[in-house]
């Protein structure tokens, strides 16, 4: 069965007038629409107010008389104020919802006609789906060309479709996905992955977003990121404001968060506004969210939730419209079943949750970071600096093999590019600076070690099985277990850890091993995802 064409146009109250003969000498959109030989209209849905009638009907036969295959049928929209948006776009949208669109029909939506107000409805309602058409634009002819129908353009606003546009839509997100990366080429795909769905929840949404993920992943400054793009595309007006929650705990933490009244308590001479009201109309990073003690949960939950809450000292309430990125490299759902977390509120800020993986994790991204960490320096102190190959290379092995452990993860990569940028003579790094760097690292880190790893097995082994852990198995599982709390499935976990070793086998079963490996300290691959999560 051959489609057919409808179109919906509002009566044109003096565009499409016209009583006596001399109504055919002037061009009338609704009308002239239908005179055109490459468009045929097969139904017209006149939209008219009732005490316009008269004209709709002679409207009606004028199109019937021109364009005797064009069924008219003329609709009653009520409008008492044809300028007034809220009513002009409400009847239209009843219009919309009572009416039987067909699959076999292309649908035009005429917005040459109308007030202004009218144009602009019938436009959002057809970008909105409502109607599920394309937009028809007519202009009148020149005087080179009087007596013709004048012109028409089609405008389908399935953006998709137009190839420049399309280009011009993928370079902004590119641009976007670059920005939240500080610039740098990052190689990881399961992190560039990562980074592309929070460009794309940042931008559409404005719920709480939870940034986990270990000391150093980065969680701060990418939450500063995700606001300077959000303020880049107006979606945000107010300041960024950032808390680590850790360093407000105690008596004045309520205080600090939600502000207080003169003479709350004593020592408060003059009011104070608080954390979250200087966030209004901007974001507000919670980092280490889970240190947080229990009366402050409980005031920071109404206050997601409501936009308002109650400053120390009064019991009127105050607004701040603000949107949440809360960090933490604890996990969540363990400090809920241990009581030390509201249920209520993890529910609340987890909607979106973004596990930020530590450098040790990333080891493709280790050299694009480097060369990010030098322009940085280079940036800050006017001088630039740059390794010889040797020592770039001895470096590099050091930084992406076992010995790497970064356990401040970017902040310690950070620190170490500082310390050899700064001992640079002649702007050089020699493998003899990169030597001693390494050194310094190794002590360093070997004193952290015993203390990080037990955190680390929290909540997977108890005290009793850690202490009998070797610290040899100890590193090891450690390591193990971070991998799997990254990756989606046992067989992507494994594939992650046996990278190398699987080359060297005919047939390869890395989610069996793994599996194995686990096996021998009592865990499953349900033990690792439930207890940290997606964390």
């Amino acid at each position: 069965m051959a489609r057919t064409t409808t179109v919906i146009g509002l009566l044109g109250t003096q565009l499409d007038q016209g009583k006596d003969s001399n109504r055919w000498e002037r061009w009338r959109p609704s009308v002239d629409l239908c005179r055109h030989d490459d468009l045929v209209v097969d139904r017209f849905e006149l939209l008219a107010q009732r005490r316009f009638f008269t004209v709709a009907r002679q409207v009606a036969d004028d199109i019937r008389s021109v364009s005797p295959e064009t069924e008219v049928a003329i609709h009653d929209v009520p409008f008492r104020d044809p300028w007034d948006f809220e009513e002009v776009y409400g009847r239209l949208h009843d219009f919309a919802r009572g009416y039987l669109f067909r699959d076999d029909v292309d649908y035009l939506v005429h917005i040459t006609t109308g007030t202004h107000v009218a144009q602009i409805c019938l436009f959002l309602l057809t970008e909105s789906h409502h109607f599920p058409a394309r937009l028809l634009q007519t202009s009148p002819p020149g005087r080179e060309a009087s007596g013709t129908p004048g012109k028409y353009t089609i405008i389908d606003l399935d953006l998709s479709r137009y190839d420049r546009l399309a280009s011009r839509f993928q370079l902004e997100q590119q641009e976007d996905l670059s920005f939240l990366k500080s610039g740098i080429e990052t190689r990881n795909e399961a992190f560039n992955a990562l980074i592309e769905r929070i460009e794309r929840v940042a931008i559409a949404s404005k719920a709480p977003m939870l940034l986990t993920g270990p000391t150093g992943a980065g969680k701060s400054q990418l939450a500063r990121r995700i606001y300077e793009l959000k303020r880049r595309r107006r979606q945000l007006e107010g300041p960024f404001v950032e808390v680590n929650c850790a360093t407000v705990r105690g008596d004045q933490a309520m205080s600090a968060l939600f502000g207080h009244v003169k003479g709350a308590f004593t020592g408060a001479a003059r009011d104070r506004a608080g954390l979250l009201r200087s966030a209004d109309g901007g974001l507000l990073f919670l980092d280490e969210i889970g240190e947080l003690g229990a009366d402050e949960q409980a005031m920071l939950l109404q206050a997601v939730e409501e936009k308002r809450f109650l400053p120390v000292g009064t019991d009127r309430e105050v607004a701040s419209d603000f949107q949440l990125i809360a960090g933490t490299n604890r996990d969540l759902g363990a400090a809920v079943g241990r009581g030390e977390f509201r249920d209520d509120l993890l529910a609340r800020i987890n909607l979106w949750t973004f596990p930020l993986p530590g450098l040790r994790d990333r080891s493709e991204d280790v050299e694009p970071n480097l060369g990010y960490e030098l322009d940085q320096w280079a940036h800050r102190s006017g001088t630039r600096v740059a390794f010889n190959k040797e020592a770039r290379a001895r470096f590099l092995r050091f930084a992406t093999g076992p010995e790497g452990l970064w356990p401040g993860n970017f902040r310690d990569f950070n620190a170490a590019v500082v310390r050899m940028a700064t001992l640079a003579e002649g702007g050089r790094i020699n493998e003899a600076l990169v030597d001693e760097e390494i050194a310094r690292l190794t002590r360093a880190w070997q004193q952290a070690l015993p203390a990080a790893e037990s955190e680390a097995l929290e909540g997977y082994l108890s005290d009793e099985a850690r202490e009998r852990l070797d610290r040899f198995d100890s590193v090891q599982l450690a390591h193990v277990l971070s991998v799997c709390r990254r990756s989606r499935t046992l067989s992507e976990a494994g594939r992650k850890l046996f990278d190398v070793s699987r080359t060297r086998r005919t047939t390869t079963n890395d989610a069996d091993r793994l599996r194995k490996y686990l096996e021998r300290f009592g865990l499953s691959w349900a033990d690792v995802r439930g207890s940290q999560g997606a964390a």
